[in-house]
């Protein structure tokens, strides 16, 4: 399995940079979170085929330029947690997603990629977790758990998924955030204290 990184910027904002994932082989991909730039997405895809693209969660900087991309490679299912379905439609007012439960299961490449589904950040927040790797969205990153400043969100909620459904993996576990750079399991488990002391 290749993991390939793409970080894209919104347009007109450079310096807000999303991350991007391309997990798969030479023939066959599934793509996470395609936030900006489609066309530079597809060119990274090139042409193998794209199997599924998997959103974490519903705000606009991780889903708008999900459509284009799906069109741009044959029209792949769209994913998303129907939690987050009011903020998809704040973006996307007729398109179409295809629902995520806790425990879908979604291969490429003869790796399976599994939905843990992890509220706070927003209602529907889900991570997708496979041999070795999570791919966290805005639940967790290198420092702590994502924003929860929005009247959805839940700060309590997003540290219960993060030491229930996160902490249980093992320390060597990857941790491919939506923005920003990766971290370990290992590496983040020992801060939950003092993120909680922190309230953020």
């Amino acid at each position: 399995m290749n993991i390939e990184k793409l970080i894209t910027e919104a347009p007109g904002q450079p310096d807000f940079t999303n991350n991007a994932w391309i997990v798969g082989d030479d023939r066959e991909v599934i793509v996470i979170d395609p936030a900006h730039q489609p066309d530079r997405i597809a060119l990274a895809v090139g042409d193998r085929k794209v199997r599924a693209v998997l959103l974490t969660h519903g705000h606009w900087d991780h889903v708008t330029a999900a459509p284009a991309f799906a069109a741009l490679m044959g029209d792949p299912p769209v994913h998303l947690n129907p939690a987050d379905e009011f903020l998809w439609r704040e973006t996307h007012p007729h398109e179409a997603f295809r629902p995520i439960a806790d425990g879908d299961e979604f291969t490429v490449a003869g790796v399976t990629l599994r939905a843990v589904v992890t509220p706070g950040h927003t209602p529907g927040a889900t991570c997708f977790v496979t041999d070795g790797v999570v791919f966290t969205g805005d639940t967790l990153f290198e420092g702590g758990p994502g924003a929860t400043r929005w009247d959805y969100s839940d700060f309590d909620r997003i540290i219960a998924s993060i030491r229930e459904r996160l902490f249980i993996l093992p320390d060597d576990t990857v941790v491919n955030t939506g923005h920003g750079p990766s971290t370990t399991i290992g590496k983040e488990r020992p801060h939950l204290d003092e993120w909680i002391a922190r309230g953020w």
